[in-house]
């Protein structure tokens, strides 16, 4: 069976740019070049592209044809483009080379939030017939579901003002995120609501940004990587995307997907893409993370989550605490749709 590691990841900071486009050129073309520089490869050593991004965000028909601008047009390549997070472009670049297809495949996602009112373009994942007319934004929608698990005393408030304290704390050491700092609980509970039982501090800012992440097979991965993160295994779930028709505490998991362990032991460093508070908390029980597992090191997507590359980006700082020695074991996991109805999880260890 065919082995399959990550072997380079990049990222661009998260943050608004009044002077960058809907294509995400101008975010892809630095981190193309850091990861290049990293792994000693060039744009005809790479067997397959695959992009995540949303026409829906950027407001275009084929909005991800202008992006590979910045792979550029010759030599011609073999390249796929997934409408999710660069996480599912990312497990498509994986089925390829498992396929015996290509032998080293970079994935990609990217994203301009700040180009329309993020909250309103996300109601258009909902029930077009139903729920869509109403346009119930992201952010309530989210608070809907953060309000059924205070009432089922799964969390409380205080409970989620931590989790956003901790994460701004570990964002600290990580140039991209785009809030980080140190903040006191009882402050956060002093803030006003934005959606109750949500506030800010609650929810990810909204911010642009791009992800890139090169998988490699077998010894090639070795030759161009000191410690690449060995893939153990991508789980993928989906529940409807009909808020009436499931249960909004069910984390979209279902299927006994915890707890997560790697030869028995359990996983050292988890990125979870939680973009509200309760959903971190929602995860760590679904995924059954305990109390030894590092969880979002690098901050999460609390501290910045580019729309469409945030759940890349938390494989890829998973890959990186491996690749870095930080870690043996890791686990990225991303999300898409409202209240978590699609996760992707990824586990990988060094060897």
């Amino acid at each position: 069976m065919t082995e399959v590691a990550v072997v380079g990841f990049a990222q661009s900071p998260c943050r608004v740019r009044e002077d960058a486009t809907t294509g995400g050129v101008e975010m892809l073309v630095p981190i193309f070049a850091e990861v290049y520089a990293a792994t000693g490869l060039t744009k005809g050593d790479i067997g397959f592209w695959c992009s995540g991004s949303s026409d829906y965000l950027a407001g275009r028909a084929f909005s991800f044809v202008q992006a590979v601008d910045a792979i550029g047009a010759v030599p011609p390549i073999m390249e796929s483009h997934v409408e999710m997070d660069g996480a599912w472009a990312l497990y498509e670049a994986w089925v390829k080379i498992m396929s015996g297809e290509a032998e080293i495949a970079l994935a990609y996602g990217f994203g301009k939030s700040s180009g329309a009112e993020l909250r309103r373009v996300l109601a258009l994942q909902l029930d077009p017939y139903v729920v869509a007319p109403l346009w119930p934004d992201a952010v309530s929608v989210a608070a809907l579901q953060a309000r059924l698990g205070i009432e089922a005393g799964l969390w409380t408030e205080k409970d989620m003002a931590e989790v956003a304290a901790r994460c701004r704390a570990a964002a600290v050491s990580n140039p991209a995120a785009q809030v980080s700092g140190d903040v006191l609980v009882e402050d956060l509970l002093g803030a006003p609501y934005v959606a109750d039982p949500l506030r800010a501090h609650d929810c990810a800012p909204v911010g642009d940004g791009a992800a890139v992440v090169i998988l490699a097979a077998g010894a090639r991965a070795r030759e161009l990587c000191q410690r690449p993160a060995w893939i153990t295994s991508f789980r993928h779930r989906i529940e409807s995307g009909s808020l009436g028709a499931r249960d909004l505490l069910s984390a979209g998991i279902g299927g006994g997907l915890g707890p997560d362990r790697l030869a028995g032991r359990p996983v050292q460093v988890a990125e979870l893409h939680a973009p509200f508070t309760h959903q971190e908390i929602l995860l760590r029980r679904a995924l059954g993370l305990d109390g030894e597992t590092e969880v979002n090191p690098s901050g999460g997507a609390l501290c910045g989550n580019p729309m469409f590359a945030a759940g890349l980006a938390r494989i890829g700082c998973a890959a990186r605490a491996i690749m870095s020695g930080h870690a043996s074991s890791a686990l990225g996991h991303a999300t898409s749709g409202p209240a978590l109805q699609q996760n992707l999880v990824c586990t990988m260890e060094a060897r």
